[in-house]
């Protein structure tokens, strides 16, 4: 007799960007149903039509993960009518500008750390009380490799994503002996609007942003997929960690 396992609830934030519409395709597949979280609704909700067409139920909400009154309501609703999160990849994130420290914008650099780091914050915030009583649960932060490292020209980006590998190690810390695991994932440069953006941006001298070595640009999936195994119970023992997805281009 075959045992039927019961499939978790996820849930994406930034799902309508490249990485984050390739980790809710890929949770998808292991998943009861997908939360999509996105600041654009059309985005959004052309992830959950993609879902859907590979017969898994999704459900799409535009919020600013910024805001803890959206973040939430959100949360609420995706337990409301989809069920318990089991899953939380909280993706959302911006890139700012490149710019010399000396020279970058203060308005941009406070919408890095409300986006990239409080909304973190607020995800983490919303989602662990809902995981704790239940005592389990799996979430990866997207952090980068800049969350390891400087980049010329990224001041607000690369903080922004330090703060992210911190804000992990402190709450995979305060599940110690639960079932919850909390986790970051470090992409290298993915092919994706942002860093074509950032590319851009260096092509017109905007600052000097080299990339070290000569490893390609990764796929979307190549994180997605990294994301599901850390979400998976073949990572039960894996807490608190920084898992690196480059290439080995920040091998020292």
């Amino acid at each position: 007799m075959t045992i039927e396992v019961e499939r978790p609830v996820a849930l994406v934030t930034g799902a309508g960007g490249d990485i984050g519409r390739a980790i809710a395709l890929r949770l998808a597949r292991v998943s009861a149903a997908v939360g999509i979280i996105d600041i654009d609704e059309g985005a959004a909700a052309e992830t959950a039509r993609l879902i859907e067409a590979e017969g898994c139920k999704a459900m799409a909400i535009r919020a600013d993960v910024s805001s803890g009154s959206e973040t939430a309501a959100f949360v609420e609703a995706i337990e409301e009518r989809l069920g318990p999160i089991g899953i939380f990849a909280n993706n959302a994130g911006i890139e700012g500008v490149v710019a010399p420290l000396h020279e970058y914008p203060d308005d941009i650099f406070d919408r890095l750390l409300q986006v990239n780091v409080k909304g973190v914050f607020l995800g983490l915030k919303h989602v662990l009380p809902k995981m704790i009583p239940r005592g389990q649960g799996a979430i990866v932060n997207t952090a980068s490799t800049s969350a390891i490292r400087g980049r010329a020209g990224l001041a607000g980006y690369v903080a922004s994503k330090h703060a992210v590998l911190g804000l992990t190690r402190t709450a995979a810390l305060e599940v110690l002996g639960t079932r919850i695991r909390v986790n970051a994932i470090l992409p290298g440069p993915i092919e994706s609007r942002m860093i074509r953006e950032l590319d851009l941006q260096v092509r017109r001298g905007s600052a000097a942003l080299r990339r070290a070595g000569s490893a390609p640009y990764g796929r979307p999936e190549d994180i997605a997929n990294v994301v599901a195994f850390l979400a998976s119970d073949d990572a039960a023992h894996v807490n608190g960690a920084a898992w690196v997805v480059d290439a080995g281009m920040t091998v020292p």
